[in-house]
C-alpha cells in the first residue's frame, strides 16, 4: 500500500513532486494512521479507500464510535451507511475503490483491558467487512487500536508473542511516513481530543458568557425577525467582528496552544462576542466574513472563530455551529484538512441542518480546491448585492416601494445555523 496523496496541509510530500511511501502490513498501518488522518483518532471508526493494484490511498472517512456501542443490533445499519458513504464518495471523485482498510480506535474505559476493547468491538469490525463486501469492495485489513496496542481482525495470527495482548504500536517517529513528513516540515499529528478541545466550550462554563448571550438575545432577536432591521444586524455583526479581528491581528499566537487560546478568549469583550454569535446565525452576516480567509487575515480569523465557538455552552451549544463552520472554512483554505474535518463534523453534530457546514464537508471529502468554493461564494454574494441594489432602486431606477418590493434595508432576517 502506498501513501502518495497530498498531506493534510495541502502540500506534496516533496518539493520536487509526490513521493510514494510504502506501508508494509498491519504494523506500518497502525503507526501511520495519525499521518493518514492528520491527527490521532480516538473513539473512532476510520475507513480508508485503496485504489489500483498498488493500493494507493484515496478517500478517508471517520465517525465517532456510536453511543449505543453496547447494542450490536445497531451496528449493521451503521456499517452499511459508512461503506456506502466511502464507496459513493470515491465514485464521485472518479474512481471506485479496489479495497478498504478499517480501524476501530478506542482506549479502555476504567477497569477495562485493551484486549477487552478489541473483543467488544469485534462484531462491529465483522459488520464493516460484511457491508463493504456487499458493495464488492473487500476489507483487506481491519485493525483495533487501543491502549497503545493493535490487533488485526483479519489476521489474528499477525500478533507476536501473546496474541491476546496484541502488539505495541511503535513510535511513529521512526516510520517512513514520519521521516518524509519531517523532511517536508509537517508537524507531528496531535490527538483528536486536542483538536476538539480548541473548539468546544470552556470548562467549567463561564456564567458571564451565558448571561451576555441572554442579553444579546433580548436585544438582537427581535431585530433579526424584523424585515426592516435585518440588514442593520448583519452590518453590526460584521463591524464587531472586524474590530475583533484587528485585535487578534495585533496579538500574534503563542507557541503553547492552551495559553494561546486563553489569551484569545481574553481578547473578546463578553457583550460584543455574544452579539457576534447571535449575528452569525444569519447567513447574510456569515457570508460577508468568508472573505477573511486570505493569507493576511486567515490565521487571526481562525483564532477568532474558535474563540466564539468556545463561548457557546449550555442552552447556546447549537449556536456554535455557525462559528465552527467558519473554522472549517478557514482551516480548509489554510490547507489543514484535519481541523477542517473535525470542525465541520462538530458543527453538523450540533446542527445537522447547517447548510454551509454540509456544503463544506462535502467539498472537503471530495478533495475539491477551496478556490472552487471561494469563487462560488463570491458569485453568490455579487448576485445578492445586485439584487439588493435593484430592489432599492426599483425597476424604473427610482426607489421602489410598490407592491412586492422591499423597503431600503428591508432584507428578511432569517436565523439560519
Amino acid at each position: 500500500m502506498t501513501q502518495s496523496n497530498r498531506t493534510q496541509h495541502g502540500e506534496s510530500l516533496s518539493d520536487a513532486g509526490e513521493i510514494k511511501v510504502v506501508l508494509r502490513g498491519p504494523e506500518d498501518l497502525a503507526r501511520s494512521l495519525p499521518f493518514l488522518m492528520g491527527y490521532h483518532p480516538t473513539d473512532s471508526v476510520v475507513l480508508l479507500a485503496l485504489h489500483g493494484e498498488q493500493g494507493r490511498f484515496g478517500g478517508r472517512l471517520r465517525v465517532g464510535l456510536p453511543d449505543g456501542q453496547h447494542d450490536p443490533t445497531r451496528w449493521p445499519d451503521l456499517a452499511r451507511q459508512l461503506a456506502d458513504c466511502l464507496v459513493t464518495g470515491s465514485l464521485r471523485r472518479g474512481s471506485r475503490p479496489t479495497a478498504i482498510v478499517a480501524f476501530l480506535c478506542q482506549d479502555p474505559r476504567a477497569g477495562e483491558r485493551p484486549s477487552e476493547v478489541m473483543r467488544r468491538l469485534r462484531p462491529l469490525a465483522q459488520q464493516l467487512r460484511i457491508a463493504c463486501g456487499e458493495m464488492d469492495v473487500p476489507v483487506i485489513e481491519a485493525l483495533c487500536v487501543s491502549g497503545g496496542r493493535w490487533w488485526s481482525y483479519c489476521r489474528p495470527d499477525s500478533a507476536t508473542g501473546a496474541p491476546d495482548e496484541g502488539v505495541r504500536v511503535a513510535e511513529p517517529a521512526g516510520s517512513a511516513i514520519a521521516a518524509t513528513a519531517a523532511y517536508s516540515g509537517i508537524p507531528m499529528p496531535v490527538s483528536l481530543r486536542d483538536l476538539e478541545s480548541r473548539l468546544r466550550p470552556v470548562e467549567p462554563p463561564v456564567l458571564e458568557h451565558e448571561t451576555a448571550l441572554d442579553l444579546a438575545c433580548a436585544r438582537l432577536v427581535p431585530r433579526m425577525l424584523d424585515r426592516n432591521a435585518g440588514a442593520w444586524v448583519a452590518d453590526h455583526t460584521v463591524e464587531l467582528a472586524g474590530s475583533a479581528l484587528d485585535a487578534f491581528l495585533a496579538a500574534p499566537p503563542l507557541n503553547d496552544p492552551v495559553r494561546s487560546d486563553r489569551r484569545d478568549d481574553a481578547l473578546l469583550d463578553d457583550k460584543d462576542a455574544a452579539e457576534m454569535i447571535l449575528g452569525f446565525q444569519d447567513h447574510a452576516a456569515r457570508d460577508r466574513v468568508v472573505e477573511w480567509a486570505d493569507p493576511l487575515r486567515a490565521g487571526a480569523a481562525l483564532r477568532l472563530w474558535r474563540a466564539l465557538a468556545r463561548r457557546c455552552a449550555g442552552p447556546y451549544a447549537e449556536h456554535a455551529a455557525a462559528p465552527l463552520a467558519l473554522v472549517g472554512w478557514v482551516a480548509w483554505c489554510l490547507g489543514d484538512d484535519a481541523e477542517a474535518r473535525v470542525a465541520l463534523s462538530t458543527a453538523l453534530d450540533l446542527e445537522p441542518h447547517c447548510t454551509f457546514a454540509r456544503l463544506l464537508q462535502h467539498a472537503v471529502s471530495q478533495g475539491l480546491d477551496p478556490d472552487v468554493v471561494r469563487r462560488s461564494l463570491r458569485s453568490s454574494r455579487r448576485r445578492r448585492v445586485l439584487e439588493a441594489s435593484t430592489v432599492r432602486r426599483g425597476p424604473d431606477g427610482g426607489a421602489g416601494r410598490g407592491p412586492g418590493r422591499r423597503s431600503p434595508g428591508g432584507r428578511r432576517a432569517r436565523i439560519r445555523r
